[in-house]
């Protein structure tokens, strides 16, 4: 845990609002679909048969003659399920430079992140990791120590395998928000579906589009490229080719986003290169990541 210690100090006090009212839920701390007679004054509303009278404006009865009563935003919890692909892809790069680390390191990293803020604000949070041999999932809890153990289960996973991740996607609750940090190269398009199924029934999906380095700048000269996640796959990336697939890569990125916006997530793209803490901030905020390097400033 004590890796992840200043990305933590450096996200005291954030906190991480509902894009959009949230459905029926115990009481938390974001604004909820259901109106009561408690919390934040929205509106009033003449007094019905049934209603109690301990929620009359008795001024407002003795200024106009006419019974109303206040009406309040109620506050709600949000349970936040963090998803992370571990698929073979996230390996990559398999050796570092600058001491920055792979895709899913900063998978790993972004998730804590999150997972902290998420709890500070009182909401219960959880893990799935879909990797090689399969899929670990810790259910949300807002108990103390919660963040520690979804760090140490992400810690305790390899990266492997292709197993699709939308099937697990649509194992999860709809009352919930729903975070997936992924490269976006496995079956982003059944994803995409169920996210937008999702967010029609009620969830509030995030995407958080992981990109390496290397990916969007891959150094001269001719490479032999591999596919980690299909046995044999191979592609030369030819020095005369390295300008059509930087091109082609920002198309793709651009389509992700697009195409995550559509179907009514958040999406934002972190670079292997980006601070965590600013990644998080980025993610909560709604707002692009920056781009400065881990060891910029130092």
């Amino acid at each position: 845990m004590s890796v992840y210690g200043p990305m933590l100090d450096a996200l005291r006090g954030v906190r991480w609002p509902a894009r959009r009212a949230v459905g029926a839920a115990p009481a938390g701390t974001h604004r909820s679909t259901q109106k009561g007679t408690a919390g934040e004054f929205t509106e009033y509303r003449l007094y019905r048969q049934g209603d109690d009278p301990r929620a009359l404006d008795w001024k407002l009865l003795a200024r106009s003659d006419r019974a109303f009563v206040r009406l309040s935003d109620e506050r709600a919890l949000l349970s936040t399920w963090i998803v992370v692909d571990a698929s073979a892809s996230m390996a990559f790069p398999a050796t570092t430079r600058d001491g920055v680390g792979s895709k899913f390191a900063q998978a790993k990293a972004v998730a804590v992140g999150l997972a902290a803020v998420a709890h500070a604000s009182a909401d219960p949070v959880g893990v799935l990791v879909v990797h090689g041999t399969g899929v670990t999932r810790v259910p949300p809890r807002t108990r103390r120590g919660t963040v520690q153990e979804l760090a140490r289960v992400l810690d305790g996973v390899a990266c492997g395998g292709a197993a699709p991740l939308a099937p697990q996607l649509a194992s999860l609750p709809t009352n919930a928000r729903i975070v997936l940090l992924t490269d976006c190269l496995g079956d982003a398009d059944a994803c995409l579906k169920v996210a937008a199924a999702h967010g029609v029934a009620g969830a509030l999906i995030e995407c958080v589009h992981v990109v390496a380095e290397e990916e969007l700048s891959p150094p001269p000269g001719t490479h032999l490229a591999r596919d980690p996640e299909r046995t044999g796959v191979e592609h030369v990336l030819a020095a005369n080719g390295r300008d059509a697939y930087v091109t082609a890569f920002a198309g793709f990125r651009k389509e992700m986003s697009q195409r995550w916006r559509s179907a009514g997530a958040g999406y934002t793209e972190v670079v292997t290169t980006v601070e965590p803490s600013r990644a998080v901030r980025a993610v909560v905020m709604g707002i692009a990541a920056p781009s400065t390097p881990l060891n910029a400033g130092r």
